[in-house]
């Protein structure tokens, strides 16, 4: 396959998404005996992060934020990855929409 000139500029652009897809810090979260473990994740303010949830539950769990406007199904045994941020200073509640009495926290961004 032969490259154009106007083929050059997506290419730049492709390479320079994934370039700052794959520099985003990773923080990990992990859901056993239907609780978020940590209860509390302290994220840095302004940057975008990778937040990586594990759930060692043999059922399925949601992770739910209103304020983060994400709603993500976690599968037994499984994991998923949500993008957040850049986010402001302040205090982001979340929940397991299943087990939203004993799987909630909060993600305080400093």
């Amino acid at each position: 396959m032969k490259f154009t000139n106007l083929m050059l500029p997506a290419l730049m652009a492709l390479a320079l998404a994934a370039s700052a897809h794959a520099e985003l810090t990773e923080y990990r979260l992990s859901i056993k005996n239907h609780r978020f473990e940590p209860a509390n994740l302290v994220l840095p303010a302004g940057q975008k992060i990778r937040l990586v949830i594990a759930n060692l539950d043999p059922t399925p769990e949601e992770f739910e934020s209103h304020q983060l406007n994400r709603e993500k199904i976690v599968p037994g045994n499984g994991r998923t990855t949500v993008y957040l941020g850049p986010l402001e200073p302040g205090s982001y509640p979340f929940f397991g929409e299943f087990n939203p009495k004993t799987a909630t926290g909060t993600i305080t961004v400093k």
